[in-house]
């Protein structure tokens, strides 16, 4: 795979699978646009891209906000003439809760960011690469195929990113843009560290679910994102590929 001379963006970039993502499409020449509300974190990032000799730019985001998604853009524009592959990574657990006793407050901000801030970053990707071609890649969950209890919010947030992934990846396939999902089960990320942090029970009964007994790394979920963004991989679109070392079968 060779990304020389393109340009990938990655929202989410500042840590875990984002942020090996970003570190992947450097290392196969891209230039790297890295999107997030963490600005030291994010900064930090693009920092690291630079001095392994890629172009890295950080733009500080928050998805949920369809004025800041456009200024990501915007800028983005500034800097590069052209978008190659983006990477919809940005999102958040919630509460750990029931259903009945979920809180709105939380129900809100899951879909805001997972669903909705989703939605706001493909529409200016595809309009961007109308004319061009280009690759979406969507990272959903293996919580987009089943439920995870406790965890409303999420999960239908992704289920919900695999459908946009379904009917965006019919409407723009005539313009040579392909949108693609990703499925991860338990990664070793930020996000999931807290589920399992001081409760080895939770932990062992988690990793009993996984026939390979043992949890994604970022690297595993970067390696597919960019296959998934090669020229490798030209007639795959509509896709929801389960990265979970065996759970979902």
């Amino acid at each position: 795979m060779n990304f020389e001379g393109k340009v990938a963006l990655v929202t989410g970039g500042a840590s875990g699978i984002g942020r090996e993502t970003a570190r992947r499409f450097a290392e196969l020449g891209a230039s790297v646009i890295i999107a997030d509300v963490d600005a030291d974190g994010g900064s930090d990032a693009a920092a690291e891209l630079r001095k392994c000799g890629a172009e890295g730019l950080f733009v500080r985001c928050d998805v949920s906000d369809p004025l800041q998604v456009a200024r990501l853009f915007d800028e983005s524009a500034t800097h590069f003439d052209r978008l190659d592959a983006a990477i919809n990574n940005a999102g958040i657990g919630g509460p750990w809760e029931q259903l009945q006793s979920y809180p709105h407050e939380g129900w809100d901000k899951v879909l805001a960011v997972n669903l909705t801030g989703l939605f706001y970053c493909m529409q200016e990707e595809i309009r961007r690469m109308i004319g061009k071609g280009g690759s979406i890649v969507n990272v959903a969950s293996i919580a987009g195929k089943r439920g995870l209890p406790n965890q409303a919010a999420y999960t239908a947030s992704k289920h919900a990113v695999i459908g946009l992934t379904r009917v965006s990846a019919q409407e723009v396939a005539r313009h040579d843009i392909r949108v693609n999902a990703v499925c991860p089960a338990y990664t070793e990320t930020p996000l999931f560290g807290p589920l399992i942090a001081g409760n080895s029970r939770r932990a062992e009964k988690m990793l009993e679910r996984i026939p390979m007994r043992r949890f994604g790394k970022p690297r595993d979920i970067a390696e597919a994102i960019v296959w998934l963004c090669s020229d490798d991989s030209s007639f795959v679109t509509g896709q929801a590929i389960n990265l979970d070392g065996g759970m979902t079968a």
